[in-house]
């Protein structure tokens, strides 16, 4: 059984302790947080064991009558693979702390792709983290691009892709960040960071993308153009797609006409927070005109990236492909629509 540990319990980090608490071949090792909240107060009522992220900070928690398993050193120690779900920035400062336990770090899409050996995205990439020590699984946005991009590049070829993301002001819980009573060009310069980040999975990829902010807190979503390099229908496009296990496409007749629909139906099918693993694409946007895709996909900030990075223990572990993984990944958080 793989020993992971999670360093930062928060919106990403929750998340990805409950995904790996249920995969068959991994244990959590725990979780390590900053200060006792009720984040904090759950991970020790679903049975996590806690540490304390800052060692200074151990007092808080006594005083708040919640129980540590120790410091994050080891946690860290303790741990064959550590996930950093810490906010921007603070992976990079983490990062001497894994080296000098030996220990492979798997970071998010805020940390630069310069920190790591690789960036993951486990459908397109997967082999290009194996026994890394450093990986930087790519962000919500990044994540969504490149798992459409992966089957219309293998099946039709790709001249370019040119997205615009309209993006949530800030997820739901981020009250310092949104509503915000605006549209923002964000940003406004072009392009925006997410093309860039794009071509740290599909290196020789042709993309612009723009950016805009939206007060909304639910998803992300993207307005996509693919010129094509082959011939295709609409309808070709969208089997290739429906044969992918993390795009939904989503059916005429469902009712679904937006992000807040889309998160509904996602609490009515059980899914835990309401959470959206998938790229959520309308299957009535799809369209060729020529040799030009056009189509929408919502993104689920919160939470495409979580099978991403139980994908992305097992490449750094070296315990099994591509396909396996993914796979094994699905099977245990009951993925698919």
């Amino acid at each position: 059984m793989l020993q992971v540990g999670v360093n930062g319990y928060g919106t990403i980090g929750k998340r990805v302790a409950d995904a790996i608490t249920a995969q068959p071949d991994m244990e959590l090792a725990g979780v390590a947080k900053t200060r006792p909240n009720f984040e904090a107060e759950q991970a020790v009522k679903n049975g996590y064991p806690l540490f304390a992220a800052v060692p200074e900070r151990v007092p808080r928690f006594e005083e708040a009558g919640i129980d540590l398993a120790g410091e994050v050193e080891a946690l860290v120690d303790r741990s064959d693979v550590v996930v950093d779900a810490t906010p921007s920035g603070i992976g990079a400062e983490n990062k001497e702390l894994y080296d000098a336990h030996g220990t492979p770090a798997l970071y998010q899409g805020g940390e630069d792709a310069e920190l790591v050996d690789a960036s993951f995205n486990a459908r397109s990439n997967f082999s290009e983290a194996v026994g890394r020590d450093h990986v930087r699984v790519v962000s919500c946005n990044t994540t969504g691009l490149s798992r459409l991009v992966a089957p219309i590049e293998e099946t039709f070829g790709i001249e370019k892709v040119r997205a615009t993301l309209v993006r949530r002001g800030g997820d739901p819980s981020q009250s310092s960040r949104g509503p915000i009573n605006d549209v923002l060009p964000d940003p406004i310069s072009l392009p925006s960071h997410h093309g860039p980040d794009v071509k740290t999975i599909f290196p020789d990829l042709a993309i612009d993308t723009l950016g805009l902010k939206v007060p909304a807190t639910l998803t992300h979503t993207h307005s996509v153009n693919v010129s094509l390099a082959g011939e295709a229908s609409a309808a070709e496009v969208r089997e290739t797609l429906e044969d992918e296990s993390r795009l939904f496409v989503i059916s005429e007749g469902s009712g679904i006409e937006g992000s807040g629909a889309l998160k509904e139906f996602a609490l009515d099918a059980g899914r835990p927070r309401g959470d959206l693993w998938e790229n959520c694409i309308w299957g009535e946007s799809i369209a060729v005109a020529g040799s030009d895709l056009y189509l929408f996909q919502a993104i689920g900030q919160e939470s495409d990236v979580v099978p991403e990075n139980v994908d992305a223990v097992r490449a750094v572990a070296g315990t099994d492909d591509a396909e396996t993984s993914i796979e094994r990944t699905n099977d245990a958080l009951g993925m698919g629509f």
